[in-house]
């Protein structure tokens, strides 16, 4: 059977771009190594932050906010909790001016906030000691998704509307000419269709080695889930909210139980998603808990639940990948977006799907051309 489109990667990004290829009414197959949501996977884990504040980068406020509608509507179908409006509040010690353009930004195209002053962070947050924070954003419409469960019931969804899913590997393909006419499995199978989207988070450097070998960075990334002490209702929603120290560290409340998640947002050394040691560091813990030292005095000496390690996979400066592989016409590369863009999913379905449907030249800083070598983060 050949297929219109063969998709190759469920993480969020390559599962809505199958999703609104099939609503478009493409044959689509969809591809995964693990399977959705697995614990080597970018888009695994409890959670990710549904954010509109990017500094000056409109086009991600605007693709957030337009993401959110379209989260409400696939959350719709299902009674499962699985978005937390807690709000999120944006605040910065060394890089301020972020929260400066963050709220030009947000007040400029029309999204809900507010601008918060010192004196309101201690009167409305008294968990924080805020230190030398001046003043911090707000948005009320943000919050928390629950990122594996998210995952698995847009791959249910897809399911159900018509899209083929398999578990299985993907052999490195060949990109002879023009393109390619079919890709292997792993387990034999020939996954003829007539376009190829590559969208396997951290595996493509491993995928296009030549092409991607030096523009990708897969960082190992920390994260740990502590319990506050006793019944204190002051780290759950609504009292807490998700909330991120530009380049520093971001949070969330204790969610469903699962405890109060910390990480840094610094990114970390290089790390392979196959064969890397999954098993946190106590260098990584040791850190956590001196800033929760200094950010939450009242959780000092909170104790661990649990702890995790993932991986983000970015471009050299922040900005997603999204382009045809050089030379050919019908293999598409989507990628760069661990960090910041699970909530961009499905912008980014409805993007990519204009771009193989109708053509055009897209965003140029999205092309393949704009990646450098060289590691210089610009988006937040």
């Amino acid at each position: 059977m050949a297929y219109d489109i063969a998709v190759v990667g469920a993480g969020i990004f390559g599962s809505w771009i199958a999703y609104v290829l099939q609503q478009a009414g493409c044959n689509v197959i969809l591809i995964d190594r693990y399977g959705a949501g697995n614990d080597r996977a970018s888009s695994g884990g409890e959670s990710r932050i549904i954010r509109m504040g990017y500094g000056a980068d409109e086009i991600y406020s605007r693709w957030a906010a337009d993401s959110l509608e379209c989260w409400k509507t696939i959350f719709a179908e299902t009674n499962d909790e699985m978005f937390y409006p807690t709000g999120v509040l944006s605040f910065a010690v060394k890089n301020n001016d972020q929260i400066v353009k963050t709220a030009a930004t947000l007040k400029r195209i029309g999204i809900p906030f507010e601008d918060l002053s010192r004196a309101e962070l201690d009167r409305r947050y008294p968990q924080f000691d805020f230190g030398s924070v001046e003043r911090a954003v707000l948005e009320p419409n943000g919050g928390a998704v629950s990122a594996r469960r998210v995952v698995g019931l847009l791959i249910e969804l897809c399911v159900r509307r018509g899209v083929q899913y398999k578990v299985d590997s993907v052999g490195m393909p060949v990109v002879p000419g023009k393109g390619l006419d079919h890709i292997v499995t792993g387990g034999g199978d020939r996954i003829v269709a007539h376009t190829f989207i590559f969208a396997c988070g951290p595996w493509l450097p491993k995928v296009f080695p030549e092409v991607l070998g030096q523009r990708l960075f897969i960082t190992r990334q920390e994260e740990f889930f502590f319990r506050a002490p006793g019944r204190d209702s002051r780290f759950v929603p609504p009292a807490f909210p998700v909330w991120i120290e530009t380049g520093e560290f971001y949070g969330f409340p204790d969610l469903a139980g699962k405890g109060i998640k910390i990480a840094s947002d610094a990114h970390g050394p290089q790390f392979d998603p196959d064969l890397g040691d999954r098993v946190t560091t106590e260098e990584g813990l040791n850190a956590v808990r001196n800033f929760i030292a200094r950010r939450f005095p009242s959780l000092e000496g909170a104790p661990l639940i649990h702890s995790r390690v993932c991986q983000f996979e970015n471009t050299s400066n922040g900005d997603f990948l999204i382009d045809k592989y050089p030379g050919t016409e019908n293999v598409w590369i989507v990628g760069g977006g661990s960090g910041h863009g699970f909530k961009h999913g499905p912008s980014i379905g409805k993007y990519v799907s204009d771009r193989v449907l109708k053509g055009g030249v897209g965003e140029e800083r999205f092309h393949l051309l704009s990646k450098t070598t060289v590691k210089k983060r610009m988006v937040y």
